[in-house]
């Protein structure tokens, strides 16, 4: 009866043998690959110079091991003993569930034994021999046999597995999300080396009223209004960035006298952001920086954007704890609770005398001369900007919930997304269009968010539909907030750079390659940046 049993033990235990290398082979194949990949790469790298001053180094060279065919050849001892250790691995994770700890221990030496000779293998150029190979693998059988023999039958292998891949699975989501609130909560802090600047700044204006009866004074200067001028306007709490904006687009303009600044910030930074812009003259720019708390007609009588960020659910919402991590983080990042951030809606309201002007985001950099802009022909349109439908996901779909049907019976879900952040607007069409009403119609449309989420792309896509002119993709280059991989020829023909996303320039979590292009426009010989240490 045992002989029985251990005879039709044998081919289930050859089929169970067979299952498992399938199984881990998916798992490492694609590492091998990449090890060859790379000390081939390496071993070209390496051997170029060599071959060039010795002649003997070449011929060996030729007669060198092409290890990538070594390890797939059907009769390499090579191949042989990766697939003992790949066999291997899968045990001492099955010994381990099962308390074999020895077993566990002993397989684990074989298999670093292995991999030294395969080291030494593809380090060397020399095939692995049958003397070398021989009883790494007979003890490895040894020990596979040893660990089919225990009690590891297919059944219970198979499960053990799953169970286990299932757990790095939950833990490698686990620290995703982890990773991903971490970040946003980096995002959102504010640096000790900004706040330190703002301090300095806000006790400059306290205590110097020259400052303040300069600042009177040019509140009624004619240049604010002249429509021969190149108007911007940059809604902002951080005084760095702001600061970073107005230079580049002041060292890139052909005429910097005939640019007008239009800075509106909140009450907090008010103080700082006069202090700061006050104390140069920026090529003879023209400044203007207004506190949001002195536009009285911005009150939830009128903007129903004001009564939502009142409402205490939406403020618990944004600064409560990370309760629900099926929320994405991202949409309780406290800016989507900032008045500022809807500022761009109320442009016409703002400066009612003006006709034209470009908006800028506080986190771009300008790199060329953006003057052309005003002379762009909008067709008629409100808003000139860069569309962002190269890829699929910048479609409206993808923004706005079209399974209610006050957006699906008006709006088209394959119309084209388009980016914030440099935008020329046609104030004189957008009075007429009344587009600040449709936003209102939107906002209230959306009062329990059920149309979208969160900002304010959302509304605006809905806002300016129908209203959008489409300019040159180097007008406005985005990602450099997230995206590793723009392509340095895309970023040197930009007109305008845009860091959206968490990795802001003036962050640590920002990426190294692009920092160095918003960096260059702070004045690091300003004492107060000195002492606060911003780099």
């Amino acid at each position: 009866m045992r002989r029985r049993a251990a005879e039709f033990r044998r081919p289930v235990r050859r089929r169970f043998s067979h299952w498992i290398c399938l199984l881990l082979c998916a798992f490492s194949v694609a590492g091998l690959v990449l090890f060859l990949v790379q000390h081939n790469h390496h071993e070209d790298r390496v051997q170029r110079p060599v071959l060039d001053r010795n002649a003997k180094v070449e011929h060996f060279a030729k007669k060198s091991l092409n290890f990538t065919e070594e390890i797939l050849g059907a009769k390499s001892f090579s191949r042989q003993l990766a697939q003992q250790m790949v066999l291997a691995k899968a045990y001492v994770i099955i010994a381990k569930e099962h308390n074999n700890l020895h077993l566990a221990w002993e397989l684990s030496s074989k298999i670093r034994s292995c991999q030294l000779l395969l080291s030494k293998a593809a380090m060397t150029g020399e095939p692995v021999t049958f003397e070398e190979a021989e009883p790494i693998i007979k003890s490895l059988s040894s020990l596979i046999f040893k660990a089919q023999d225990v009690h590891y039958d297919i059944a219970t292998t198979l499960v053990t597995m799953k169970s286990h891949i299932q757990a790095l699975e939950e833990r490698a989501n686990a620290a995703t999300v982890q990773s991903t609130v971490f970040a946003q909560i980096s995002a959102e802090a504010l640096p000790k080396s900004l706040h330190c600047l703002n301090v300095k700044l806000t006790a400059d204006w306290l205590k110097t009223p020259s400052l303040q009866k300069l600042s009177d004074e040019r509140r009624n200067s004619p240049g604010l209004m002249d429509h021969n001028l190149y108007h911007f306007c940059i809604f902002s709490d951080n005084v760095l960035a702001t600061s970073v904006v107005v230079n580049s687009t002041v060292f890139n303009a052909d005429h910097p006298q005939q640019l007008v600044f239009h800075i509106v910030t909140d009450a907090i930074n008010y103080g700082a952001m006069q202090a700061w812009f006050l104390s140069s003259d920026f090529k003879g720019a023209t400044m203007e920086v207004q506190n949001i708390e002195e536009f009285d007609w911005l009150n939830e009588s009128y903007s129903p954007i004001v009564k939502q960020l009142l409402n205490p659910e939406s403020r618990a919402f944004y600064f409560g704890a990370y309760q629900d991590l099926n929320i994405e983080p991202k949409l309780r990042n406290p800016k989507f609770l900032s008045l500022l951030n809807h500022l761009r809606f109320y442009i016409p309201e703002i400066y009612p005398q003006l006709e034209k002007i470009v908006f800028l985001d506080d986190d771009v950099v300008v790199q060329k001369d953006l003057t052309p802009l005003f002379s762009l022909d909008l067709h008629g349109n409100v808003n000139g900007a860069v569309e962002t439908c190269l890829e699929a996901f910048h479609r409206f779909y993808k923004y706005l919930n079209f399974s209610n049907s006050i957006i699906s019976s008006k709006i088209d879900p394959q119309a084209c997304g388009w980016a914030f952040g440099m935008n020329v607007f046609d104030l004189v069409k957008w009075r007429k269009a009344n587009v600040t009403a449709r936003y209102h119609y939107w906002q209230e449309q959306n009062a329990d968010g059920s149309l979208w989420k969160l900002g304010t792309l959302p509304p605006a896509l809905l806002s300016f539909y129908g209203l959008i002119e489409p300019l040159d993709r180097r007008w406005h280059v985005l990602g450099l907030g997230y995206d590793l991989n723009i392509d340095n020829r895309l970023i040197e023909s930009a007109a305008v750079i845009h860091f959206n996303g968490n990795m802001k320039p003036w962050l640590k979590l920002a990426i190294g390659r692009y920092k160095p292009l918003w960096h260059k426009y702070i004045n690091q010989s300003h004492p107060y940046l000195q002492d606060c240490a911003i780099e």
